[in-house]
C-alpha cells in the first residue's frame, strides 16, 4: 500500500462516519510531516449549515492545531473532488497538494466543471493528484445515493 492509499483509507473512514450519519459521505484529512494532523467529514444535513462540508472542517481543525491559517506544508486527502468553496478555500489556506479519490462531475472546481486550482491565476497554486483509491471512493457514493433513492420510493 502506497502512503497516498494509506491516507486515503483515513479519509474514507472518515466518509463512512458521514454515511452512517446520512450525510453525503465525504471524509478529508490533512497530512503534514507524515501525520494526519485533522480529520473531517461532511455535516451539512446534522448541522443545517452549507458550510460544513469535510474539506472546510478538516481546514479549521488543522489550522487550530498549527496556529495559523497557512497550510503550505500541508497535503489534503478528500475521497470527492472539492467543489468550488473548498477548492477556494484550499487555495486560501495554501495548501501544498491535494490528493483527490474520486471527480465530481455535477459540482467538482478541480478540474471536473472547472478548475480552480489551475486555471486561474491565483496567489498560490495547490498540486493535484487524482485517482487514489477511486473505485472504494466511489463505490460508497454510489451505494449511498441508490440507498438514498429506494427510501425514496418507500
Amino acid at each position: 500500500m502506497t502512503e497516498q492509499e494509506k491516507y486515503m483509507k483515513e479519509a474514507l473512514n472518515q466518509a463512512k462516519k458521514a454515511y452512517e450519519k446520512g450525510e453525503i459521505p465525504v471524509g478529508a484529512v490533512i497530512v503534514k510531516e507524515h501525520k494526519i494532523i485533522a480529520r473531517a467529514y461532511n455535516e451539512k444535513e446534522y448541522k443545517l449549515d452549507t458550510t460544513r462540508h469535510a474539506e472546510i472542517l478538516a481546514i479549521q481543525k488543522a489550522s487550530k492545531k498549527l496556529k495559523s491559517w497557512r497550510l503550505q506544508d500541508c497535503d489534503m486527502y478528500v475521497t470527492l473532488e472539492p467543489c468550488s468553496m473548498c477548492a477556494g478555500a484550499l487555495i486560501q489556506a495554501r495548501v501544498r497538494k491535494l490528493y483527490i479519490g474520486t471527480m465530481d462531475k455535477k459540482t467538482g472546481a478541480c478540474g471536473s466543471v472547472l478548475n480552480l486550482l489551475k486555471d486561474y491565476t491565483f496567489n498560490h497554486k495547490v498540486e493535484v493528484e487524482s485517482g487514489i483509491l477511486q473505485k472504494d471512493c466511489e463505490n460508497i457514493l454510489k451505494n449511498f445515493f441508490k440507498e438514498l433513492r429506494e427510501k425514496k420510493k418507500k
